[in-house]
């Protein structure tokens, strides 16, 4: 009985259907941390208290679980989700600002992008001074 005869696959096609395929790997697991990045979530419901007024440093901010608090101006606090919206990953308190240790995105201390590949702010959340005690709102 014959054998089917296949013809040899040229290294150029494979090597073109690997890159490709890895291209479209890429793309789909970038769009799914993307889409996660979309709806950041804290844990901190509202009434929880954050931090206190003294360990938020003006002109820098501190980590409190899944939010970041921070005071651009002395007695003004602002807080924001860790999320970073290009890929869902936790930024964190750096010198004047805040940055993304994943792929550089860098924000200031009111959540607004100053460097990307971020294309959007991170998502504010409402917080009020109690006292001394900044509560999510």
């Amino acid at each position: 009985m014959d054998q089917p005869v296949s013809a040899p696959v040229a290294r150029r096609t494979v090597l073109t259907g690997a890159a490709v395929g890895a291209v479209a790997l890429t793309a789909a697991a970038c769009g799914d941390a993307r889409q996660a990045a979309t709806k950041p979530k804290t844990t901190e419901t509202p009434g929880t208290a954050l931090t206190t007024t003294d360990k938020v440093p003006v002109g820098g901010g501190v980590v409190t679980g899944d939010i970041v608090v921070t005071q651009p101006v002395a007695g003004q606090y602002k807080a924001f989700a860790r999320t970073c919206p290009h890929a869902g990953c936790a930024v964190a308190a750096e010198g004047a600002g805040l940055a993304c240790p994943c792929h550089g995105s860098r924000f200031d201390l009111s959540g607004e992008v100053t460097q990307g590949p971020a294309a959007s702010n991170l998502t504010s959340v409402p917080i009020r001074v109690d006292g001394t005690d900044i509560v999510r709102a």
